[in-house]
């Protein structure tokens, strides 16, 4: 069974930090795998925040470069996403989402990833 799932949401005051994990269970290709992290408000469009491609290469939304950090973990199957330097304006949910076989620059769009995950929360207090 194919499976994302991820965790390390939570509540954080402005400012602060929090990493978020994915962990990927059945993708025997997770390595030419595009994987990306989406976000969504209450109210607001769906944002790519932060995709990776098979080969490392890396897209943030212009809201969060030089604050969040993507990274990958080929042989745990684990996708992460380092937030810092949090604001207010961050508080969504998070998913992460993956598209096996998947060369070039990762898609920007959701619609473009076959999986995802159900999300995990963060909240970030002014």
């Amino acid at each position: 069974q194919l499976e994302l799932e991820e965790s390390g949401g939570g509540s954080v005051q402005a400012g602060g930090s929090l990493k978020l994990s994915c962990s990927a269970s059945g993708f025997s290709a997770y390595s030419r795998a595009c994987l990306a992290w989406f976000r969504q408000a209450p109210g607001k469009k769906r944002e790519g925040a932060a995709l990776i491609g098979a080969n490392g290469q890396t897209v943030y939304a212009d809201s969060v470069k030089g604050r969040f950090t993507v990274s990958r973990d080929n042989a745990k199957n684990i996708l992460y996403l380092q937030m810092d330097s949090l604001k207010p304006e961050d508080t969504a949910e998070y998913y992460c989402a993956l598209e096996l076989e998947c060369a070039g620059w990762p898609p920007t769009e959701h619609w473009e990833y076959t999986y995802r995950g159900r999300g995990t929360q963060v909240t970030v207090s002014s």
